[in-house]
């Protein structure tokens, strides 16, 4: 029997833009639903709260 492979996503790159406002993702907020939106590191702490209600999953990017 064989197991599947464990999904990953891909570290943020510089080509990795904000959903608000375009600027470099720094955050990216996996969805419990499996969907993902990407920050920059202004709009991650502004919806921080609200996200970490929905818990969702908050995972920096190295440069962040």
């Amino acid at each position: 029997m064989t197991m599947p492979g464990t999904l990953t996503r891909p570290e943020l790159t510089a080509s990795d833009r904000c959903d608000r406002c375009g600027a470099a993702a720094k955050v990216r907020a996996v969805l419990p639903s499996g969907g993902e939106l990407l920050f920059c590191g202004h709009h991650a702490r502004a919806h921080e709260a609200k996200l970490k209600e929905l818990s969702v999953d908050m995972q920096a990017g190295e440069s962040a």
